[in-house]
């Protein structure tokens, strides 16, 4: 089975010097985890809800909020995002995936064409539910 069966073709891709603010209004607002990081349409990085929870102040939103705090929303996305990602190519299998997977800590595969530009994303889930698509 091709990658491009299981990935996910609708990605949302953020530019790198935009703030984490962008991306926090992004993903208090969709229900993925993850942002394709892109300089000239080219993928440069991936930025995870986890890598923007962990640069975040815990004091944002609460009565302890300081301009200190509310400062942390202003760092740019290349400050934070995990650069040079594995990725696959459109031409890529399911197995292929499986054993990016199996033998790096990503939680997700950017997919890109010739070019570098990004056409999907994959995650772990996708292929646990292409695996099981009765458990969905």
């Amino acid at each position: 089975m091709l990658i491009t069966d299981v990935m996910t073709k609708r990605v949302v891709t953020v530019d790198m010097d935009d703030s984490l603010k962008v991306a926090k209004e992004i993903f208090d607002n969709v229900k993925f985890h993850h942002l394709l990081v892109v300089q000239a349409t080219k993928l440069q990085g991936v930025l995870s809800d986890r890598d923007l929870l962990k640069a975040m102040s815990p004091y944002l939103g609460s009565a302890a909020e300081s301009n200190r705090d509310r400062s942390t929303l202003d760092r740019k996305i290349h400050q934070l995002m995990s650069r040079q990602p594995v990725t696959l190519t459109e031409s890529a299998t399911l197995d292929d995936a499986i054993e990016v997977f199996n033998t790096r800590r990503f939680s997700c595969i950017p997919i890109i064409d010739e070019q570098h530009v990004p056409v999907g994303i994959v995650s772990w889930r996708d292929v646990l539910r292409c695996l099981r698509p009765d458990a969905a």
